[in-house]
């Protein structure tokens, strides 16, 4: 359809560039283990499927993949796929299916899955299809599947807004060996669509999720929020 919104196009160069996909890890300093208990204080695993939106690299996938019969890693990205990939073969992790697709393109042609993740990822869709994100993540989930979604997310007022971000832009480390230096958390504030978090959370509701627990950063950037399909 041509007026459904490009995920490639509005991936990041982060997930789009050899470069900058042999960096990310570093960049990211994602420690997946805290999630995927998360996720086995929730009932994960080994009979259970989950499905990793913007899997990226793979952290969560193959961390995850290790307790769950299958994990499904989504992305749009086929170079952060790629290297997905070959930390799995690297690892003789043989249970993960990668899908190059997006929150809007990925096709399921399996029973319902029982889990789904994602982090940081929805805030490249402006929030009309940030909301057609979270529908269609929970037709992919079987009644009374979990949601764990991570993400920047705005937790201050409006009227505070200018005033946080400032905060977290002078708090950014001085180059990408530390991790996103400030010119590139510049680049996500004005380039990207992180929302607030009570839009997020009508959104939720309105996609058919009950927020079973939320945690928010100090920052007021970060939130993440378990949730329950309806």
């Amino acid at each position: 359809m041509s007026w459904m919104f490009d995920e490639h196009a509005h991936a990041g160069l982060e997930h789009l560039t050899a470069a900058d996909v042999d960096a990310y890890d570093a960049k990211a300093q994602v420690d997946p283990v805290p999630d995927v208990q998360l996720l086995q204080q929730r009932g994960l695993s080994h009979r259970h499927v989950l499905i990793d939106f913007g899997a990226g690299t793979g952290a969560l996938a193959l961390q995850a993949a290790l307790v769950c019969h299958q994990v499904i890693a989504v992305d749009v990205s086929p170079l952060m796929l790629t290297a997905l990939r070959r930390k799995a073969a690297e690892q003789g992790v043989t249970n993960i299916k990668c899908a190059e697709a997006g929150f809007l393109t990925y096709q399921h042609r399996a029973p319902p899955a029982d889990f789904v993740y994602s982090r940081n990822a929805l805030h490249h869709l402006p929030e009309v299809w940030q909301v057609q994100a979270l529908r269609r993540m929970g037709e992919v989930l079987k009644p009374g599947g979990v949601l764990l979604l991570r993400d920047l997310v705005y937790g201050f007022t409006p009227a505070d807004t200018e005033a946080g971000i400032q905060t977290w832009l002078q708090a950014a480390p001085l180059s990408a060996a530390q991790g996103f230096p400030k010119h590139e958390l510049e680049t996500h504030v004005r380039s990207e669509f992180s929302t607030y978090t009570w839009l997020l959370e009508v959104m939720l509701d309105r996609t058919g999720f009950n927020i079973e627990a939320s945690e928010f950063s100090a920052s007021g950037i970060f939130a993440a929020y378990v949730c329950r399909k309806r």
